[in-house]
């Protein structure tokens, strides 16, 4: 998280999911602003948890966006587990 030092707010977030299935993962990551809250909604820095942070960016990302990162670590697996396409050369 990125924030202001004088008042604490959290302008930036970086997220990074991970998914694990059968042996193989796949992982997105990204970078979310933020505006300052309205201050009855003020959480201090040093009150923050993770679940508060991840309750933010799926806010800020919508649950359409949350179900197509969730879709895509899915299909990245499913392709690593049962490959479709491959690298190289007949030759090497």
């Amino acid at each position: 998280m990125e924030r202001h030092l004088d008042s604490g707010i959290v302008y930036t977030v970086h997220y990074r999911v991970t998914r694990f299935k059968d042996g193989e993962q796949s992982g997105a990551y990204g970078s979310l602003e933020f505006e300052a809250p309205p201050e009855e909604e003020f959480i201090p820095y040093t009150s923050l948890t993770e679940e508060i942070c991840i309750e933010w960016c799926k806010n800020q990302l919508g649950e359409e966006q949350v179900t197509s990162i969730d879709e895509k670590l899915d299909e990245l697996i499913a392709e690593k587990l049962a490959p479709t396409k491959a690298k190289g050369m007949p030759w090497s």
